[in-house]
Formats: C-alpha cells, structure tokens, sequence
C-alpha cells in the first residue's frame, strides 16, 4: 500500500533518510531531528512525500514530484528507500511497482530519477523494473561531510 506522508510518519522517515546504509544515496546530509522538521514540512506541505507499507508495517518511503507546463507528463521519483529492516527481502520490487502503478493513475508519461552510479542494487532494480539508463551527470552529488562527489546515472520509464 501507498499513501501520502503525514505528521505521523516523521520519526520513520528522518530514520530512513538518517541511516548509515541509505544516506550517502539520497538527498539530505546526516542532520539532527531538529535540523530536518523544516524539511519534512515542506514535503508534507507540497504533498510529495510518501509511505509505503508492506503489511501493517512501514517499511519504505519516495517522493514523486510533478514537473509543470511542456514537462507536466513527467514526474520525478526521488526520496526513494527501504528501511533497512525491509531490505532483501523483495520489498523494493513491491514498492517500485506500487510507485509505477501510482503514476499510470496520475496520468503521467515518464518517470524520471537519478541514481548513484556506485549503486548497483538500485540501478538493477530499476531496470528489472523497466527503467533505462539515459545518460550520467558527471559529480552530481557532493557529500560535504565526506567531501567528495558521486556521479548519477539518470534513469527513465516510459509509458
């Protein structure tokens, strides 16, 4: 199941983005909880943000952001993660076709997302799922803390 975030699932999500095996892949630099409440108003604000269950329990999260005016067809998948409880065990699969099932009822065309080219399992994972490599952004990210940048494999599905 899919939904939208809500203030219930703040301490969930600020744990997925915070844990050591997801952090460095996705958008946020480690911050304190204090830190990322102004961050995860916005999401809740601009209704982007969403909860995957796998059961009763939470077990992933993404964020799908329409693009506007020529690009309105296309939304943007980013955000995305499996709490790391959850991992090998076929949820990412589940997730990514809830996700696909999703923008098809939206009416959307393309979905698009970046992902670390270091990141094997994401990119097998979104091309078992369809998706395809259309180019790479050269030091994309940079990992202040670690300082060092990450090139990005951009990826895409097309309906």
């Amino acid at each position: 199941m899919t939904r939208l975030a809500n203030e219930t699932d703040f301490k969930f999500i600020y744990e997925c983005y915070m844990h050591p095996q997801v952090n460095p892949f996705l958008l946020y630099e480690k911050m304190s909880l204090e830190d990322f409440r102004p961050i995860y108003d916005s999401l809740l604000k601009l209704q982007v943000k969403y909860i995957y269950s796998s059961g009763l329990e939470k077990a992933g999260m993404f964020k799908l952001i329409p693009l506007q005016y020529k690009r309105d067809h296309i939304v943007y998948l980013g955000g995305l993660a499996i709490a790391p409880s959850f991992s090998g065990k076929g949820e990412g699969s589940k997730m990514l076709g809830k996700i696909i099932a999703l923008a098809k009822e939206k009416r959307f065309l393309r979905i698009e997302l970046s992902v670390a080219s270091t990141n094997e399992k994401a990119i097998q994972l979104n091309e078992k799922l369809g998706f395809e490599r259309e180019g790479l952004l050269r030091k994309y990210t940079h990992l202040k803390s670690e300082q060092r940048f990450m090139d990005e494999i951009m990826m895409s599905l097309l309906f």
